[in-house]
């Protein structure tokens, strides 16, 4: 248990909750994950031009909500105070982004307890929706335009939004940002509230699928890979069970994702069975 937990625990409840934390008899509450708006995968029966388009960044999804970053899950996000100062006094919804082909670095620098100002000052909270707005996303839209245009913050930015006359045009968008290292592109309803759930008012675009699934178990390398990671044993939410082994640097086969994390996989279509078919491994998931 690190120090500061040993200090809390202590202020709230005296050292007999100290006594019995350290006894593996306390469970500290598991964090509220905020409400997001989540995305289904495009389809090419939709009415494109009910739909603003951005880049899919490749970053790690965040959740302003006025005075505090939280992660997808709930977590806090431990910032440098002077990386959000500044930040507007209403709810954002965003990702943390350092660029293209960075997800690594940057999902190292957000995890950490105490933030490396280096890693930071590279880092943008690129703002894609306001969760309190009652507006449809037109609305909102030109409410984030009013609120960051401009903004002081070199930490704070919108991200483009604008609309394709065709599948065509679209499809031509996707290969582009893809060919620049990016990984897709997203469809966002003009007309649709903001309601935490996954709809048809928010779709991706990518040249893969992709998915998540828990670790539960590390598999032994052979060969080449003997006294690393061979390849993990992954459960989806339907409980099946299936094993990646490709996809992995050297330093993950010999770090990889702990058991009981998250992974996100990438996969083109699913078998008869509805296991992911040729499954690859893409990255861990953030908390």
């Amino acid at each position: 248990m690190s120090r500061w937990l040993w200090i809390v625990l202590w202020c709230l409840g005296g050292g007999v909750w100290v006594a019995e934390a350290a006894a593996g008899r306390v469970t500290v509450p598991s964090p509220e994950p905020p409400g997001l708006m989540l995305a289904n995968v495009y389809q090419r029966d939709i009415q494109l031009a009910d739909y603003w388009v951005s880049e899919k960044l490749d970053g790690v999804r965040a959740y302003w909500d006025g005075s505090q970053l939280f992660s997808r899950g709930g977590h806090p996000i431990h910032a440098p105070v002077w990386f959000t100062e500044g930040f507007p006094a209403q709810p954002l919804d965003g990702e943390l982004w350092m660029g293209r082909g960075t997800f690594a670095r940057l999902s190292g620098a957000v995890r950490r307890q105490r933030p490396e100002a280096d890693s930071w000052r590279r880092i943008r909270f690129m703002v894609f929706d306001l969760p309190a707005e009652p507006g449809d996303f037109d609305q909102r839209l030109q409410r984030m335009r009013e609120l960051l245009g401009g903004h002081p913050s070199s930490y704070l930015a919108l991200v483009d939004q604008f609309r394709v006359a065709s599948e065509a045009q679209l499809q031509a968008r996707l290969q582009a940002v893809v060919a620049a290292g990016g990984e897709g592109l997203m469809l966002h309803r003009g007309t649709s509230h903001y309601r935490a759930v996954r709809s048809d008012d928010l779709l991706k675009l990518k040249t893969y699928e992709d998915g998540e699934a828990v670790v539960v178990a590390h598999m032994p390398g052979r060969g080449k890979y003997r006294g690393l990671l061979g390849s993990l044993l992954l459960e989806l939410p339907s409980g099946q069970r299936f094993k990646v082994g490709s996809g992995f640097s050297d330093a993950e086969r010999r770090n990889p994702p702990p058991l009981g994390s998250t992974i996100t996989f990438k996969h083109h279509g699913t078998t008869a069975t509805g296991l992911p078919r040729f499954a690859t491994f893409l990255r861990r998931r953030s908390q």
